[in-house]
């Protein structure tokens, strides 16, 4: 597309009067609600499914480029900038052979991606952040780089998809960590990160806030277990040393990431832990008085085709999503948008089945986490993106008593999944192999995040600099996941 037409397209997005939109989206709120209460969106069977970035390397380990558009394959769609892709699983039945449906299709979503879109010695790295920079620029100039067309501001390394540009127009595009702040002027800051989304969908949509109070409630341990991006690339720091640096790292950066890049200090957050809901009518006005941007109006008469475009730029944490069934049949589901990308699938798959699994077994059993204080979720959630396994997080078990204790914590919380899991089906030697990934990782307090910064630890200790450290580091994740992405998991590194 070209440059000028580009920008013409953001400037008109970013100026139209939203009122007819969001009558629009009124309307279709409402109908929403009474077709909920009716049980259109109700479904059969409880089914999963998986959204999954990913970024690409070239033959150094640096970022490097896409070099055309990815819409032409099986299952990947663009991501916000150009060095990402992101591929989606078609949703199965929660059960082993849908989890390894899901498994399946991500492997060939990797292979076709990678022989069609790929040179020989590029690779997708699945990953939290990445931080080994292009080879011709530093981080921060990749992700700065831009142009004024008309006073308006383009990303030059963002995909050219008019919403993308747009969506950074009226955000702060900041970014605020530990010993790393910067000034931007584009949203593609968003994409130093890349993620792994499980769903779950609710079978009778009317519990929808049932379901949705536990997977707040699930959301601190779980993220705890994936933590996987602490580093940002070293051009981003302060002067300040490594050991500094280190020491004072968040162990999830990509969750301060989003909410400072997008959250304009002068409006209501637009990324943010969601506020539990009491009806599915609640859940919907969420969604329809969510701030407006981008706005569009469309020809077709589809039920939720307003509505769901104002939900593509509801950035909860944990969000519902209501599908009108344009690629199968109505559905409410959750949406679980907090953990980055892992090392392995298998790791990866594992998410999905504790994610579901828990779900499962919380609303079966009743289990009393469901009167922890929402403060203290949303308390568990942002401790467990600072500190990982070591945060101090807060729990109520299935006896009902309270704990702090971690092992008493996880314990409760893989004891509901495997149930859950077997609840659905699953025999109970694939639910112990399922689970077993991140069961370690609970056990030996190892995530992907905690091993990053030991080896740069190591590292900074054999006297090496900061930026090598960080790099070298950095190498040997991607040169480990070569090795397991397919066929190992991450314990065994």
């Amino acid at each position: 597309m070209q440059e000028t037409e580009l920008a013409s397209q953001v400037a008109s997005l970013c100026t139209r009067d939203p009122t007819e939109f969001d009558d629009r989206v009124r309307e279709e709120a409402s109908w929403l609600v009474s077709a909920v209460e009716d049980g259109a969106f109700d479904s059969e069977l409880a089914t999963t499914g998986l959204e999954y970035e990913c970024y690409v390397v070239d033959r150094e380990n640096a970022l490097t480029t896409l070099p055309r558009c990815t819409d032409e394959i099986l299952g990947c769609e663009k991501e916000i900038g150009r060095h990402q892709i992101e591929f989606r699983s078609s949703p199965q039945p929660f059960s082993a052979t849908g989890l390894q449906t899901i498994e399946s299709e991500m492997r060939a979503r990797f292979e076709a991606a990678s022989d069609a879109l790929l040179d020989p010695e590029e690779r997708l790295v699945s990953d939290g952040f990445w931080t080994i920079s292009p080879q011709t620029e530093t981080g921060v100039e990749y992700l700065t780089d831009h142009t004024t067309t008309d006073d308006t501001v383009l990303a030059t390394n963002m995909c050219d998809t008019a919403r993308y540009h747009a969506q950074g127009q009226s955000a702060a595009t900041r970014i605020d960590a530990p010993n790393a702040t910067y000034e931007g002027k584009t949203a593609l800051l968003n994409s130093l990160t890349t993620s792994i989304q499980p769903h779950f969908v609710v079978e009778q949509a009317s519990e929808l806030p049932t379901y949705f109070r536990y997977a707040l409630r699930a959301a601190g341990p779980i993220l705890a277990l994936g933590v996987n991006s602490p580093l940002f690339p070293p051009a981003f720091y302060d002067d300040v040393d490594g050991e500094t640096i280190v020491d004072a790292a968040r162990l999830e950066n990509r969750i301060g990431v989003f909410e400072s890049v997008m959250n304009d200090d002068d409006g209501p957050a637009k990324v943010a832990f969601p506020e539990d809901v009491e009806s599915v009518a609640d859940a919907v006005e969420s969604i329809a008085s969510d701030p407006t941007i981008v706005p569009r109006l469309f020809d077709d008469q589809s039920a939720l085709r307003h509505f769901s475009h104002k939900h593509g730029c509801y950035w909860r944490w944990i969000r519902p999503v209501f599908d009108a069934g344009a690629m199968g049949e109505p559905n409410v589901r959750i949406e679980f948008r907090p953990l980055p990308g892992q090392p392995t699938l298998q790791d990866t798959i594992a998410f999905v089945g504790l994610f579901a699994g828990l779900l499962t077994d919380f609303t079966r059993r009743d289990h009393p986490v469901s009167s922890l204080d929402w403060a203290d979720a949303r308390h568990n959630f942002y401790a467990a993106a600072a500190d990982g396994l070591s945060a101090d997080l807060r729990w109520i078990d299935r006896s009902g008593d309270r704990i702090t204790d971690t092992d008493a914590l996880y314990a409760d919380l893989f004891a509901c999944a495997r149930a859950g899991l077997e609840t659905a089906g699953f025999d109970a030697e694939y639910a112990d192999d399922l689970l077993s990934p991140l069961e370690s990782r609970a056990r030996t307090r190892r995530t992907p995040g905690k091993w990053k910064l030991d080896q740069v630890r190591d590292r900074l200790d054999e006297g090496e600099p900061f930026d090598r450290a960080v790099r070298g580091t950095q190498r040997r994740y991607i040169r480990r996941q070569a090795a397991t992405f397919e066929t190992d998991r991450f314990a065994a590194w």
